[in-house]
């Protein structure tokens, strides 16, 4: 995996919204704190329009984002929030100059989609982080990316979590948002797995749908070969008036109990308060034993 240039005072980092809409307000307080770090911001043409639940067109969003991709001068390009609707741009950019000059792009969520496209096609690392919508909200989540951005080193120390399979695990660490990973399977842009360190998170969604996504995940082979798994938030799960019976993290266990890999439930990353950053594509260290660590 190739990685991008860590920043350094006076960089530039440009704010796109390829998914949801998103106003000026909402993001002035991301805008002061990258301020605060020294890089100069740079704003997308279309990040404050406004097409339905779209910050407009998919050719607008697609084009803010390719203008971003090959300007040479921005050393890193951050998702102003996620929602919907990275996925049906995807596959009008072209990535060229952004494979001659690598840069960082970071979010999560529906950036889920970058991530794992870039992964598998380009191998470049990219980051999985807070996205300044949410900076206001938790501190350390933002001083994670600042640490990850410059280059500082990390490591984390996770509780430990009743449902913990215990063991020692190093590879790549890919993944991100479970119902985007289930939605490019077997596409281009869909992660592969094997030997490595799998992330997964979700947010708002039925258990049954959540046991559909990992069952389909398994039996697509992408479970199977891991070297470690790491749960994030499972945030704000349905349930239907006949209870499902399990939860979110119960059915990733039943599901992954047959294999023998370590198995790090609860790390806070995802659509909760915390969410620290995780660069994906890099080589990682996970130990599973009372508490998890996981080093880069």
């Amino acid at each position: 995996m190739t990685t991008p240039p860590y920043l350094k005072k006076g960089d530039k980092i440009g704010i796109v919204a390829p998914a949801r809409k998103i106003s000026k307000e909402e993001i002035r307080f991301a805008v002061d704190t990258f301020e605060k770090w020294g890089l100069k911001v740079i704003l997308g043409e279309n990040l404050l329009g406004d097409e339905n639940q779209y910050s407009g067109s998919d050719e607008q969003r697609a084009d803010d984002l390719q203008k971003m991709l090959d300007d040479n001068s921005i050393h890193a390009i951050i998702s102003a929030r996620g929602g919907y609707g990275t996925l049906r741009i995807i596959d009008k950019l072209d990535f060229k100059k952004f494979q001659e000059k690598p840069r960082w792009i970071i979010g999560y969520s529906d950036i889920t989609v970058l991530h794992s496209h870039i992964h598998q096609n380009f191998e470049i690392e990219t980051l999985h982080a807070t996205m300044p919508i949410n900076f206001s909200k938790d501190e350390e989540s933002v001083e994670t990316l600042r640490k990850n951005l410059f280059g500082e080193e990390i490591i984390y120390k996770i509780n430990s979590h009743p449902l913990n399979r215990k063991g020692n695990a190093e590879g790549e660490l890919v993944g991100g948002n479970l119902s985007l990973l289930y939605a490019m399977k077997g596409s281009k842009s869909g992660i592969s797995t094997s030997g490595k360190i799998l992330f997964i998170e979700d947010l708002d969604e039925y258990l049954y749908h959540i046991d559909r996504m990992i069952i389909s995940l398994k039996r697509s082979g992408k479970l199977s070969h891991l070297a470690g798994l790491i749960v994030g938030g499972m945030t704000d799960m349905k349930d239907n008036p006949i209870p499902f019976g399990k939860t979110a993290e119960q059915i990733i266990f039943d599901a992954v109990k047959e294999f023998d890999y370590p198995v790090c439930f609860g790390f806070p990353a995802g659509h909760a308060q915390k969410n620290l950053a995780l660069p994906f594509g890099r080589r990682a260290k996970l130990k599973v034993a009372g508490s998890s660590n996981l080093s880069f």
